[in-house]
């Protein structure tokens, strides 16, 4: 069977960053590098003449900002794209603006001068976002998601949680669980999530959840406490665990090496749930390419956890829900909008 070659549009204001991406993405024998624009106005006619399969595009450019050229670009034109962004405060902020207006995944510049794993996971990036079906984007009316007041709240009541709700997901996830933790009650169980993004992008994600949901929403410390109404989001770059705490549980933060390819990992999450609460929790497998936490919810499963996964057709990428649920993890596939619902009659 012959092997598709990605043709892959690169947007970036700089030539040297062309010349740089051009030359690493090209090396890939999957990938054909159909041309490089400089600003979003060149991309859009290098997309109607080219008809690229993804662009890979830079949050700064002038004229109009990465995230502008997404909302004008994705009703008309949806096309997977993998935002190339920088390790900034306004650099997450402008990523995660990008996830809302379609962007499917990103990549974050190094900091220092290396750029082989950045090019290597940009590769791994296109290569997912080609299989993406980003038609659902075509004629949507994007909403203004505002910022303010994402301070983190004060915890009300400080329950601790009797049951406990673990959530993995990755590629497409930010989206999908904007939907999921703004659709839960401000009681809900205390609350873990891995979403695969990182170190320095988390917090900002928490905290912007935060200004949106109705339970409070922060990334995750060691040694934090599982609180109802609490959701905790792993940091970035370090592993999660759900152990006893007292008459409760708490989260435990650490260095430690990858699992399942990640760190944080949601096999580990869900291992220790597993492990320290057992029937009393209940799990959520969200969008994601791969496998990471399938195990980990079968051993949920196993212990007597309720869990579900999130159903191919509402999924950015069927990977990690489709290999939770045929690992017999999740019990049921449940479509996206129903997620926060059914989690919620679980705990019945």
């Amino acid at each position: 069977m012959p092997v598709h070659i990605i043709r892959v549009l690169v947007v970036d204001d700089s030539p040297l960053v062309q010349r740089i991406l051009t030359e690493g993405l090209s090396k890939d024998p999957n990938i054909n590098v159909v041309g490089a624009a400089g600003d979003p106005y060149q991309a859009r006619d290098m997309i109607v003449k080219l008809r690229p399969d993804v662009l890979t595009m830079d949050n700064e450019m002038p004229k109009m900002t990465g995230v502008e050229f997404l909302r004008k670009l994705m009703p008309q034109y949806p096309i997977p794209t993998v935002m190339v962004s920088s390790f900034t405060e306004r650099g997450q902020k402008t990523t995660l603006d990008a996830l809302t207006a379609g962007a499917v995944d990103f990549v974050a510049k190094p900091k220092g001068g290396d750029l082989s794993a950045m090019i290597e996971e940009l590769c791994t990036k296109i290569k997912i976002a080609s299989t993406v079906n980003v038609s659902h984007w075509k004629n949507k009316q994007f909403e203004h998601i505002g910022t303010a007041g994402t301070g983190i709240r004060k915890d009300a009541g400080q329950v601790l949680s009797k049951r406990i709700c673990a959530i993995g997901a990755s590629t497409g996830g930010t989206e999908a669980l904007r939907e999921v933790i703004c659709g839960l009650p401000k009681n809900f169980v205390g609350t873990v999530v891995v979403q695969h993004m990182p170190a320095g992008f988390t917090k900002m994600f928490a905290d912007r959840l935060n200004g949106l949901a109705q339970v409070v929403v922060k990334e995750a410390e060691d040694g934090d406490l599982i609180y109802d109404g609490r959701v905790l989001i792993a940091q970035g770059g370090k592993q999660m665990e759900v152990v006893h705490s007292g008459m409760g549980w708490a989260v435990k933060c650490f260095d430690a090496p990858l699992m399942c390819g990640h760190r944080p990992s949601v096999e580990r999450m869900m291992f220790s749930v597993a492990k320290n609460v057992g029937n009393k929790a209940v799990g959520a497998m969200l969008t994601g390419m791969g496998a990471d936490g399938a195990n980990g919810m079968k051993a949920m499963h196993d212990a007597g956890a309720k869990c579900i996964a999130q159903d191919e057709a509402t999924c950015v990428v069927f990977g990690m829900p489709k290999e939770a649920y045929n690992k017999g993890g999740a019990e049921a596939l449940v479509p996206l909008p129903r997620i926060a619902q059914t989690l919620v009659g679980l705990l019945k």
